[in-house]
Order: structure tokens, then C-alpha cells, then sequence
């Protein structure tokens, strides 16, 4: 893959959860560790090593378990390796990192999870919805273990144990914590939802509306044909239309950025409109240089606080994702290098034996909590808005 097309491909698995067919033809993973001392060796071929086991030092082992053997998921599961190795470098000490490589098939990731738990004190990943259910659904965890993202429900209801924590940024979360800020902003009225086929924006909006309707409120849900990322402008004229015989209270916009400045030039700026984090495009370092979007002014949206706040205690305490001179900096890689962060500093704290974790942390307010009849993490993250062109968090807006 190459160009834009690869980039598309890579960016719509991120936010559809990474979920991928079990279809992948590789050998079994590989992992390493500054570390020295025994090597583990699993029957499908997985070695997982060394582990430092010369020391008197009361030492913890981690294991990120990752799909850095995928063509797909390769560069996504090295941005998030770099977040995590950011995090393990300001705080290592007494802790060992085996990095496991994996395939994208669910049971290569089946067998690099298995092989990372019987040699590692707490397991980091999977990173994709399709091996989170391999290992779910085949009774696998036996350690604490911090998946990336949830499993694949939409082949059924899968029940979590009580060892699996799953921290993922989940595009369902921030739909509904839309839902809980609109719901407190709007007193009454009708909210408008509006997506375009693809899967991660389907899951948005019925996410949105679930929520909403739990608050006691209405909704309508419309589906906007879009070519090549596009709404098509026809069916926009007809919806602005319709917007204009019943005004809604408010739009949620389960769209990308592009998309958003689309229906909101046609829709102007006399509706209230919110979204997800997916109506931020911009790395946090090139606000000052980014094209502005005037147009998206009022517009209020979700992000974490790696993309909004430069003077965050916990953002000004690690490097930015190191990017080629040549290259422009991509948002959701740097939601993904925060992930990465926060997973380390939640993994550390659980591999300290705490049962209940909070964190400032990058990725947002995060509190984890392992109980022995279920594992609980919930984030916040945080309130921005358009302002002349640029997307600034409330707070700053104000």
C-alpha cells in the first residue's frame, strides 16, 4: 500500500476499532527486551525474551503485544509502541518491557497473548477488536491485561473477565459523553444525527442516539450518501430543506472533518452543532500553521487533552511523535502515541498491584478498577470548540 490509499485504509481501521478478518499467513511473534536472562519458548513458535531474572531487585514484567508483523497495522502498532516507550522511559524503573510481535490473524495474536502471559506479570494488548475476541472467546486471559481497544460485539455478546481491562478510545464513548454535554446545553427539542455509511461513523451515531434516548430525549437518525469521503451536495440542499420546515434543537455530527465543513456551510451557523474528536483533523504542534476552518466556528466537539492542552502537567511531561521533516503530522497518530502514554502509566500501576487507578492523564481523566468480579475503566475526555477557524478547548474559548 501506498500514498493516500494506504493512509485511508490505516485510518479507517483505527477508527472502526481496528477490527480485521482472521486472514493473515505469518509465523509466530517475536519479542525483545533491554533486559538479559531466560528465554521462553511457545509451541506455535512464539519467543518471548529475555527477561532479566539476575537481579535481587524486586522487578515487574510487561509485555505490549502488538501487530508490528502487519502490513495494515504495522504503522499505527509502532506509533503506539512509541508512546508507550515515551512512558517507559520517564518511569522504568522496576520494570522490564518485552515487546511481543504479532500477525494480524486472530490466532497469531492468540499465540503471542498466550506466550506473553505465561512469561509476564501484566499483558498489554491485543490492539485490534478481532484479536481481542480470539482471546476473550478462548478462555485465554490468565493475567491482568490491558486491551487496547474493545472486542468485535457484533459477532455477539461477548462477556469480559474479570482480569480484562479495556482502555481503548472508544468513538462510542465520546458519542455518548456528546450526548450528556448536549443534553445539559439543550433543555428541549429534537437532535438530528447524521453519518455516512462507514462503519465507525454507523456506530457513532447509533451510540449518540441510544444515549440521548436514555436521557428522555428525541432523535433522528439520516444516513448521508457520500463518494470518495464526500456527502453528496444534492442530498445536503434536500436535508437543509427539511432542517428549515422543523428546526432541530441540535445536529450531532457523526462525520470527519471534511464532512462537518460540508453540512455546516450548507446548514449555516444558526444550529447547534456537536461531534466527536473526529471533527479535529489537527495536531496539537500545528494549530498555528493549519488551514483555518471559519465556516466550523461554534461547532463543539470531544478530544483528549494530548491534542488541546500544550500546558496539560501530564502533556508537557513527555516528547511529541517524531515525524519525518517531510511529513505532516496525522491526528489520529497522535491519539494513538497518547494511548500509548496513558496504557504504559495504567499498566505500571496495575503491575504495582493497585486495584484502583487514577490519572491525569493524556488521553483524558482516566480511573481503572479491578474488582475480583469485574475490571471497570471509564476516561473523560475533554470539551472544545471552533474558534476562528481553530479548534481550542472550552475552557480556553471562553
Amino acid at each position: 500500500m501506498s500514498g493516500q490509499w494506504a493512509i485511508r485504509v490505516v485510518m479507517s481501521l483505527v477508527l472502526s476499532g481496528l477490527c480485521l478478518p482472521a486472514s493473515a499467513n505469518t509465523t509466530g511473534p517475536t519479542g525483545t527486551s533491554s533486559a538479559t536472562g531466560t528465554t521462553g519458548t511457545a509451541d506455535s513458535g512464539v519467543v518471548i525474551g529475555p527477561v532479566d531474572l539476575s537481579t535481587t531487585e524486586k522487578r515487574v514484567s510487561i509485555a505490549l503485544v502488538l501487530p508490528l508483523r502487519s502490513e495494515i497495522l504495522r504503522q499505527p502498532a509502532e506509533v503506539l509502541r512509541a508512546g508507550f516507550q515515551a512512558a517507559y522511559e520517564r518511569e522504568r524503573d522496576g520494570i522490564t518491557v518485552n515487546i511481543v510481535e504479532t500477525g494480524d490473524s486472530a490466532q497469531d495474536i492468540l499465540s503471542g497473548y498466550k506466550a506473553a502471559s505465561a512469561l509476564n506479570d501484566v499483558v498489554v494488548g491485543p490492539l485490534s477488536r478481532s484479536g481481542v475476541t480470539a482471546v476473550v472467546q478462548n478462555d485465554a486471559v490468565t493475567r491482568p491485561t490491558i486491551a487496547l481497544t474493545p472486542p468485535d460485539t457484533e459477532s455477539g455478546d461477548v462477556k469480559l473477565p474479570p482480569q480484562l481491562l479495556v482502555i481503548g478510545l472508544s468513538i462510542e464513548d465520546e458519542a455518548r459523553q456528546v450526548a450528556d454535554w448536549a443534553v445539559n446545553d439543550i433543555r428541549k427539542g429534537k437532535a438530528l444525527v447524521l453519518y455516512s455509511p462507514t462503519a465507525w461513523q454507523r456506530r457513532a451515531a447509533k451510540a449518540f442516539e441510544a444515549h440521548w434516548q436514555q436521557r428522555g430525549r428525541e432523535s433522528e437518525l439520516v444516513e448521508l450518501p457520500a463518494n470518495d469521503g464526500f456527502l453528496n451536495g444534492r442530498n445536503l440542499l434536500q436535508l437543509k430543506k427539511q432542517v428549515e420546515t422543523e428546526p432541530p434543537a441540535m445536529i450531532f455530527l457523526a462525520l470527519d472533518a471534511r464532512q462537518a465543513r460540508q453540512v455546516r456551510a450548507v446548514m449555516g451557523k444558526d444550529i447547534a452543532m456537536y461531534g466527536t474528536s473526529q471533527l479535529n483533523p489537527t495536531a496539537l504542534t500545528d494549530r498555528i500553521v493549519a488551514e483555518r476552518a471559519s465556516e466550523m466556528d461554534g461547532t463543539r466537539l470531544l478530544d483528549i487533552p494530548w491534542q488541546l492542552l500544550a500546558d496539560h502537567p501530564a502533556v508537557m511531561s513527555y516528547p511529541r511523535l517524531v515525524v519525518e521533516a517531510d511529513q505532516k503530522r496525522n491526528a489520529d497518530h497522535e491519539r494513538l502515541y497518547a494511548l500509548g502514554i496513558d496504557a504504559y502509566r495504567i499498566a505500571r500501576e496495575v503491575a504495582d498491584g493497585r486495584t484502583t487507578v487514577e490519572l491525569d492523564g493524556v488521553t483524558g481523566r482516566l480511573k481503572a478498577q479491578f474488582t475480583p468480579m469485574q475490571a471497570r475503566f471509564e476516561r473523560v475526555t475533554q470539551q472544545a470548540v471552533y474558534r476562528e477557524g481553530s479548534v481550542v478547548s472550552a475552557a480556553e474559548a471562553r
